[in-house]
């Protein structure tokens, strides 16, 4: 089952002084590109956090999230008295104000520099627990978000590579005539000539002709690689990359046969067969 790279997970912790709230947004992307955003106070945790994104999504642009809300009473943010005193007294001898206007020469001191102090908030392990297993939860939500979005992909990818295996019966149907039209093509290029030709060497060259002109071998490998596609799409692994190479093989078969067909009516299904792989193509890039 394939897996798309675009992906959303969610989830919210409510603690006794605090909401933590954990998001995962995943994009496309040819390897994994991972941005994480971690209060200081649980940056000692985020190699364990990357290791574990990186376990879980394997590619993608990844932008990783820990926002904590405070919602208790207390707060680790604290006035430093002496300090805001200290700067209430110097502006008092500067604008030598009485006592009066101490409400505004306190509104100009907690602007100063360290009038607030910010305790810094140690890790608690089992605060990090519930985090931690709230980032599983997240990740659970987004791994489901990305096997959802990969359901119309897989469908469309069905469609296309029918679609392509309908075009390949079709040009296997219209061989027998190609080559029926080659042959006169050159009968007739040499009757206009009027000039008279050995048969046996005429059939010699014909035949050397022919066999420059042969897409049996195309059409069998095309045949091989189409089914190779739909086996790997089937898999329990999602590997878009895998697909992506089966993809560029499909192609070089097309572009062979189109190269070879030389018939109007043939080349026009390759046509047909090149619009359904570019179909493929665009979206194979947004598969894990």
């Amino acid at each position: 089952m394939i897996q798309s790279m675009t992906g959303y997970g969610k989830s919210v912790l409510h603690l006794p002084s605090k909401k933590v709230t954990i998001e995962v947004k995943s994009l496309n992307s040819k390897n994994l590109d991972l941005n994480t955003r971690i209060p200081s106070y649980y940056r000692e945790k985020e190699l364990d956090v990357r290791k574990k994104l990186a376990s879980s999504l394997v590619r993608g642009k990844v932008d990783f999230s820990i926002y904590v809300e405070m919602t208790a009473d207390e707060t680790s943010t604290t006035v430093n008295t002496g300090v805001v005193r200290e700067y209430m007294q110097q502006l008092r001898n500067v604008t030598q104000v009485g006592s009066s206007d101490d409400v505004e020469l306190m509104k100009m001191a907690v602007r100063m520099p360290d009038a607030l102090k910010t305790e810094r908030e140690e890790l608690d392990d089992e605060e990090w627990k519930q985090i931690d297993a709230h980032i599983d939860e997240a990740l659970k939500e987004i791994i489901q978000y990305r096997i959802d979005e990969a359901k119309s992909l897989e469908e469309d990818f069905k469609t296309r590579i029918f679609n392509i295996k309908e075009a390949l019966e079709n040009v296997k149907e219209l061989d027998g005539e190609r080559i029926e039209n080659v042959k006169e093509r050159l009968q007739k290029a040499l009757d206009d000539l009027k000039v008279e030709v050995d048969e046996n060497r005429f059939e010699q060259e014909l035949i050397y002709y022919l066999e420059k002109l042969d897409i049996n071998e195309e059409k069998v490998r095309l045949a091989n690689h189409l089914e190779y596609f739909l086996e790997q799409l089937a898999t329990e692994d999602s590997n878009g990359k895998k697909l992506g190479f089966i993809v560029q093989e499909i192609g070089r078969e097309i572009n062979t046969t189109g190269s070879k067909a030389n018939f109007a009516p043939m080349q026009k299904l390759v046509i047909q067969m090149k619009d359904e792989l570019e179909k493929i193509k665009e979206q194979i890039l947004n598969v894990l």
